[in-house]
């Protein structure tokens, strides 16, 4: 079993450094790309325990598909995660995850405190 496991968008550079931060670390990486992996609301609502922040917190807010459905007018978080659900492109990223935290590694250099945390 990986120690750390990171949700990565291969297409996006702070991903992608991430993960070279996170390869040259020496830790067992397991990669989860989440663009194509079958996500469910219950995973996400453990992705944010683990990060202890709110639906809206973890979302691109400046994604046209946020703004197409109108979610900055959402209050409810079951339809912002339903919403991440049906359009994890609306997820932000890199994700890093260890045990019971995670972080978001905007800038990735916060994966590299994380680790050492």
């Amino acid at each position: 079993m990986s120690e750390v496991q990171i949700w990565h968008n291969p297409r996006c550079s702070k991903s992608r450094e991430a993960m070279k931060l996170l390869e040259a670390s020496g830790v067992e990486v397991e990669v989860v790309k989440y663009l194509e992996a079958d996500l469910d609301e219950e995973t996400i609502k453990q992705l944010l325990l683990k990060l202890d922040i709110d639906a809206l917190d973890l979302m691109r807010t400046k994604e046209d598909i946020f703004k197409e459905l109108k979610l900055q007018d959402v209050g409810d978080e079951g339809v912002l995660i339903r919403a991440m659900v049906r359009f994890p492109k609306l997820i932000e990223r890199p994700i890093v995850i260890k045990g019971n935290r995670a972080i978001i590694g905007r800038p990735p250099v916060k994966v590299v405190e994380f680790l050492n945390d």
